[in-house]
């Protein structure tokens, strides 16, 4: 029976080298807190794949690296303006609202899940008085929650708006390698060189069991945040087990290799989906995750099948995700029971 692969890139374990790099860290004793080795290895290293001297802190999961990374750039009288089916909107439980003590967030609306600057510009000049709360951060989210990708160019419009407003700009990188993987384009070129203030990069996605980084390009948006990794239980006291892993995933480029295997693994799905009958792939596709609506035989053959996936967007819209574990056997498998539940015809 296949597994669950296709419902998260969550559901992948560790990649191998993320996994030796864990095992060779569990030796002797080391310091807590972060002052250890493997954490120091690690942060040079991500200062080295950015070309920037950024300050790096590492937590345990995405929600919190998105809502202590916007808590630390407002206070309770802001507000951040995202998209509206965001992450930080649609999945986090209000985390970034709590741990900023009520900052708003402003919805805004985009194709393809993205913000553009006239939205932006248009959220904070259609009011300044003192009765609505102060826009101060934007977020873009890269790749989106629909598996699109910002381009540079896309990005440099939006990060100029936003210091011409005043804002700070904010990326929630779940699944930046994807993206990098995507664009082809060196880490930099999507960050801060664009003007993005903050990135919360995302490991878990991308092989490693648990930890993001919290990069701050702006040093002083960092002043005091490791208090508050603190007071909100982010603080791991055995910081090498957090850091250790994305030693063995950023040697070699195995991050940005584990983003291409799982980028393919869509595309091969994509281009099957587009062969069978019935099937409506829904959108653009540039990451690692497939939208399409499937008739319900389909969708009921292949869960009858041990199929996970999860319906995502809308009435019949069905989300299916690829991680760096997906195999071009898994992909095959799964277009070849979605051909059987679909019938004759296929």
């Amino acid at each position: 029976m296949p597994g669950c692969q296709f419902a998260s890139d969550n559901t992948a374990g560790f990649c191998p080298e993320a996994w030796e790099a864990l095992a060779q860290a569990n030796t002797g004793s080391m310091s807590s807190y972060g002052d250890d080795p493997w954490t120091a290895r690690a942060c040079g290293m991500i200062r080295d794949l950015f070309e920037h001297d950024a300050e790096i802190f590492f937590v345990f999961n995405g929600t919190a690296a998105n809502a202590l990374a916007l808590a630390a750039m407002c206070q309770s009288y802001h507000s951040i303006l995202c998209h509206e089916i965001a992450h930080v909107e649609a999945d986090e439980c209000g985390a970034p609202e709590f741990f900023s003590n009520g900052t708003k967030l402003l919805l805004l609306p985009g194709e393809r899940a993205k913000l553009r600057p006239e939205m932006i510009r248009r959220a904070v000049e259609r009011r300044r008085d003192i009765h609505y709360p102060k826009p101060r951060v934007a977020t873009v989210t890269q790749a989106t929650e629909l598996s699109t990708v910002y381009s540079v160019d896309e990005l440099t419009a939006i990060g100029a708006t936003c210091h011409e407003l005043g804002l700070a700009l904010h990326m929630d990188g779940a699944r930046f390698a994807n993206a990098v993987a995507s664009l082809g384009v060196a880490p930099r070129a999507i960050t801060w060189e664009v003007g993005v203030d903050v990135l919360c990069l995302g490991g878990t996605k991308n092989g490693i069991a648990v930890g993001e980084a919290v990069v701050f390009f702006r040093k002083e948006l960092a002043a005091e945040f490791a208090w508050r990794c603190k007071q909100a239980g982010q603080l791991a006291s055995k910081m090498r087990f957090l850091s250790a892993p994305w030693v063995g995933l950023l040697e070699n480029d195995v991050w940005l290799a584990n983003a291409r295997r799982a980028n393919a693994a869509a595309a091969r799905l994509e281009a099957g989906f587009r062969a069978i009958p019935g099937i409506e792939v829904i959108g653009r596709r540039d990451a690692n995750a497939l939208f399409a609506r499937l008739p319900a035989p389909i969708a009921d053959g292949l869960r009858g099948r041990g199929w996970r996936f999860y319906d995502f967007i809308g009435s019949g819209g069905h989300r299916f995700m690829c991680s760096w574990a997906t195999t071009d056997a898994d992909v095959d498998a799964l277009l070849a029971d979605a051909r059987a539940a679909a019938g004759p015809a296929a």
